[in-house]
């Protein structure tokens, strides 16, 4: 799948150029035009990149990027009139990866995009899913939960880890039990009470690494892995 970029900028004409580009590129885009819809955006869609405008309604650019940096490492490219020194000083210190000053030529936006996104690994589809505090690399076979002074690695088993991988592939939906033994469970371990204990054991390793709330019950279905 490609690469998905939100473009959080509040000048439609903007926003739609810079769409266009991405999208005649090959990126996957989606759009706000505030920077609480760009954060809301993130959270439930979790984006390969962010373009995010500074002067913005309602949450500004520099906001979003210091909440952007408490839930994770999304990339970043700060898009702004300003050009100050001071300016550009202020997005690399709160973690933007690059800064663009407006007028600028799509093109050139496009370039430094694919630039974050080849230094990040991101661009060669590197297999890392990210929901919230949580971080799963499916090369590697391994999950880990990240805080601001570290990060906690987590024992899984193989049965465990292909459950938390199968469902943070889609945070926020629905699973069924029997889809979930479908799809991790290897033959003979077919019961829906042998999923409810893995799943047991999946929520008491995250809530002792720090990420609680993470999987909750979806009566009637099974259950759903999403940032509390």
């Amino acid at each position: 799948m490609n690469e998905l970029i939100l473009i959080a900028e509040d000048e439609p004409e903007i926003a739609r150029i810079l769409d266009a580009y991405m999208v005649r590129e090959g990126f996957r885009t989606v759009t706000a035009a505030d920077g609480q819809t760009a954060l809301d955006q993130h959270q439930i869609l979790k984006p390969d990149l962010v373009l995010l405008d500074v002067k913005m309604p309602k949450v500004d650019g520099w906001e979003a990027l210091a909440e952007l940096r408490r839930r994770g490492d999304t990339p970043v490219i700060m898009i702004t009139a300003l050009d100050q020194d001071i300016d550009r000083l202020q997005g690399l210190r709160l973690g933007a990866d690059d800064y663009v000053v407006k007028p600028f030529n799509p093109a050139e936006v496009v370039a430094r995009a694919k630039a974050v996104l080849r230094r990040s690994n991101r661009a060669g589809g590197k297999p890392v899913l990210r929901i919230g505090k949580l971080e799963i690399d499916l090369e590697g076979h391994l999950a880990k939960v990240r805080e601001d002074d570290g990060a906690t690695p987590l024992n899984f088993t193989l049965t465990e880890f292909r459950l938390i991988a199968h469902m943070a592939k889609a945070p926020t939906r629905a699973f069924g039990r029997s889809e979930l033994i479908d799809a991790c469970l290897p033959g003979g371990d077919a019961l829906e009470r042998t999923v409810d204990s893995h799943v047991s054991n999946l929520r008491r390793k995250l809530e002792d690494a720090g990420a609680k709330s993470m999987i909750s019950v979806v009566r009637g279905i099974g259950y759903r892995l999403a940032a509390p």
